[in-house]
Formats: structure tokens, C-alpha cells, sequence
């Protein structure tokens, strides 16, 4: 009786450890992963990169459960212009107080509040996120597909929810050609 004993609470030990270390963080490569970003205006739009500060995504065996990033919102640059052809002027004018106010806000955050796989399909979940982006925080919700190594996602976020006001036709009239779109798109390739 008392070995019966002695194996089940090996047993049960055993077990417990096994549940908990299934869950686990895994950290972003930050220098293979990327964002890309695309803004619109009335006559074209710019692209561009940001770069990751910090990233993780976390894990139940093999089943996203949660995940957060920090932007390096300093490292926020043109790729559709060249130097000399404004993209110095651009990449200012997107890190000034009309925009990002990268000076006094150098980071933004995603922090994953609910994840729910979509569908059938393996490997694809849809994250509710709170985003913060100049200090002001507000839920976002998008897709991420998730291979092996990789997480990629595509999501449209509205600037204006953040203070970004400049040029959008929402909050000033007789822009006429000069009104830029209040979403910007972001393309996020996460490698880990």
C-alpha cells in the first residue's frame, strides 16, 4: 500500500510538471522579423518600415495563448523614397508631434488580451490587442497565421484613435488633395 502510495505521487508530480511547462514564451528574432507600413493619400501613398524593440509570443504546448511587442517607434523609415528625393523630409514629418511625436513617445505597445483559434484550420487565430500608440490605448482585433518559425498578420489601424489628425478629412474641411487616409495598413513577418 504505502509503494502504491509513493508511485501515484511520483505520478502525480510527474503529470504537474509536464502541465506546467507546456506553456512557454517564445522570443521574436527582432532582427529577421519585420513591419512594413502603408499610408494613403488622395494622389498615391509611402511605405516603409518599423522596426521591433522587443517581441514574444506565448504558447500552450503548440497553441498560441497570448503575445506582446514593443515598436522602436524612432527607428520608423521611408522605403518608397531615396535620400535626396524627400524621404528625409517625409521620414521628420512622420516623427513630429503631427504624427507620431517619436521624440516624446519612442515606443508603442501590442498586448494580447484574447486569443481564439479561426476555424477549422491549424495555425490561425484571431487576437484581440490593446495597442498603444502615443500614450492612448485601444483594442485592435486582426488574424495571425502561424507556421513553425514564423507569424505573419496584416491589419489596418486608424490613426486618428491615437491624436493623429494631420491631413485627415474626418476633422478639417478644403483639403482638397491633400487629404491623407485616417488608416494606415502594417504587415508584420515575426520570426522566431
Amino acid at each position: 500500500m504505502k509503494n502504491l502510495k509513493t508511485i501515484g505521487l511520483a505520478l502525480l508530480v510527474t503529470f504537474g510538471t509536464t502541465v506546467a511547462t507546456t506553456a512557454q514564451n517564445k522570443k521574436i528574432n527582432i532582427e529577421k522579423s519585420q513591419i512594413k507600413w502603408v499610408g494613403k493619400k488622395v494622389t498615391g501613398q509611402h511605405e516603409g518600415t518599423i522596426n521591433f524593440q522587443d517581441a514574444a509570443l506565448e504558447f500552450n504546448g503548440s497553441k498560441l495563448s497570448g503575445g506582446s511587442f514593443t515598436v522602436n517607434m524612432t527607428s520608423l523609415a521611408s522605403t518608397d523614397l531615396k535620400a535626396g528625393q524627400g524621404k528625409e523630409k517625409l521620414e521628420g514629418h512622420l516623427k513630429s508631434p503631427d504624427f507620431f511625436g517619436t521624440e516624446k513617445f519612442p515606443t508603442s505597445n501590442l498586448e494580447f488580451k484574447k486569443v481564439t483559434p479561426k476555424g477549422k484550420g491549424k495555425g490561425t487565430y484571431t487576437v484581440l490587442a490593446d495597442l498603444t500608440i502615443k500614450g492612448i490605448t485601444n483594442a485592435v482585433t486582426f488574424d495571425l497565421a502561424i507556421t513553425e518559425n514564423n507569424a505573419t498578420s496584416t491589419f489596418k489601424v486608424d490613426r486618428t484613435k491615437y491624436d493623429i489628425k494631420y491631413g485627415s478629412g474626418s476633422f478639417f474641411d478644403n483639403l482638397g488633395d491633400k487629404v491623407i487616409s485616417d488608416e494606415f495598413e502594417l504587415t508584420i513577418n515575426l520570426q522566431f
